[in-house]
């Protein structure tokens, strides 16, 4: 299997790297601005760095020649969407998955809801919603994750899940759950996580805010 992890330099991408170089056998190629300098390997035989942009469709359809997935660390440049979705076109490569932001639909109900979208702010929301719907695209076996504030927690993998149609759950996951639900993902033999937009967050953590933040 191989996989490619766009914008591998991020946090949660190198939780997923490690977790996906723990438990499966894939080959992984890190790709991300500068990642040479950005990225460390864990595993040479396993793990390819490539330097480039998401907007280089050029570059794009090299990395992601003969991939089975395709990982993107954060949804936030429509245009470098439309490049990724170009590639993926020209190369054959269906499966996606990719970390977007809750609140994208207007999905989170109540203060936590209004923190959330006075935290980020109507442009970065309406930035990601516009770069995350050119994901959801037809012809791609996409999983969007909506996810929670996240922190980090090393054992806490704990997470649940609603749909694009149901109110938010939660207000914050661990990058741990979350890259262990991509692994899932990437593991599943059938097609239950395709052209799903997923919520993410972590079991009882409602409220008005993540407890991170005072």
């Amino acid at each position: 299997m191989k996989i490619l992890i766009l914008g591998a330099a991020g946090e949660l991408a190198a939780k997923a790297t490690d977790t996906l170089l723990k438990h499966t056998d894939a080959n992984l190629v890190l790709y991300a601005r500068d990642a040479s300098n950005r990225v460390k390997l864990t595993d040479k035989n396993r793990e390819q760095v490539i330097d480039g942009d998401f907007k280089d469709t050029t570059k794009l359809e090299k990395a992601m020649n003969g991939a089975d997935w395709v990982f993107i660390d954060s949804v936030e440049d429509k245009e470098g969407m439309q490049s990724i979705v170009k590639a993926m076109k020209a190369t054959g490569v269906k499966k996606l998955i990719a970390a977007t932001s809750l609140g994208i639909y207007g999905e989170v109900p109540g203060k936590f809801g209004e923190w959330n979208q006075q935290m980020l702010g109507d442009d970065i929301l309406n930035e990601m919603a516009e770069s995350t719907a050119v994901l959801e695209n037809p012809d791609l076996d996409y999983t969007l994750l909506r996810m929670a504030w996240l922190y980090n927690e090393e054992g806490n993998s704990r997470y649940e899940l609603t749909e694009r149609d149901e109110p938010f759950k939660g207000t914050q996951v661990t990058r741990e759950a979350v890259a262990q639900l991509v692994l899932e993902i990437v593991q599943s033999t059938d097609n239950r996580f395709a052209q799903r937009s997923l919520g993410v967050s972590e079991p009882d953590t409602e409220g008005d805010k993540p407890s991170f933040y005072e």
